[in-house]
């Protein structure tokens, strides 16, 4: 078989833990989607996670990437720091299907959290591994593109937050470029939550949706990233027409 399409991801699913005594009206099992969950199968390449602000998409990205061996702010696993412990329980009640191959590094990019993993960048004495120079001496978006052009290598486990958080559209397709770089001749494995309409157009992906109805595979022309957006640029005099008639 092709070195370019490795048969599985590192890890292959998420499964949550149905605990008895958990409190399903306590936060984060009160989210909808969340409580939903059974296992979820993720792509052996992408894998994003899409929905409202409050769906649990964050929460959920945030129990993988702890699971995964990550610090929960963010980082490598070699980082092991919190300015404000704020993580979910979620982590507890989940378990990682691993594949059978295992990663040679990776990280996990937040953007709500990365001006300390920055921080800790310059503390640790490490920025050679982040193009020599301090991320927090480049702007938000600079220093997000020299994390994904010079941390990220090959047969990497990436999870990422809202990573066009600090891209410009133009930006955005140069983190589609290095994906598809890495998955494949790099044989690398990410998992997304985004809101972007750009990244989560790649095309090799499962996209997960979740609401208050649970979670579900979606494709890309049925999310409401794209279809807003679409209606939006097309029609986009009605829109105003609309939104500030209802405001006034």
């Amino acid at each position: 078989m092709s070195s370019d399409h490795p048969p599985q991801g590192f890890i292959r699913s998420v499964r949550l833990v149905h605990d008895q005594d958990a409190d399903r009206s306590a936060y984060p099992f009160n989210i909808p989607a969340v409580r939903a969950i059974d296992e979820i199968a993720l792509h052996p390449k992408v894998t994003f996670f899409v929905g409202e602000n409050g769906s649990g998409k964050s929460t959920l990205i945030e129990a993988i990437a702890i699971l995964a061996g990550f610090n929960a702010e963010g980082g490598s696993r070699n980082f092991n720091f919190a300015t404000r412990r704020s993580e979910s329980r979620l982590h507890s009640a989940m378990r990682l299907v691993r594949g059978y191959r295992r990663e040679k590094t990776g990280y996990f990019l937040r953007a709500e959290s990365f001006f300390n993993v920055a921080t800790q960048v310059d503390e640790l004495g490490v920025t050679e591994g982040y193009g020599n120079t301090s991320l927090h001496e480049q702007s938000h978006g600079e220093s997000f593109l020299a994390l994904i052009k010079h941390r990220f290598k090959r047969e990497g486990l990436y999870v990422l937050d809202e990573p066009e958080a600090a891209l410009s559209p133009a930006r955005q397709l140069t983190l589609l470029a290095r994906i598809h770089e890495l998955v494949g001749r790099g044989r690398s494995q990410f998992i997304v939550a985004t809101h972007s309409p750009i990244v989560l157009a790649y095309p090799d992906a499962i996209i997960y949706h979740l609401s208050d109805e649970g979670i579900k595979p979606v494709a890309y022309e049925e999310t409401e990233h794209f279809t807003l957006t679409r209606d939006f640029l097309v029609h986009r005099d009605r829109f105003f027409r609309e939104l500030f008639d209802e405001g006034e």
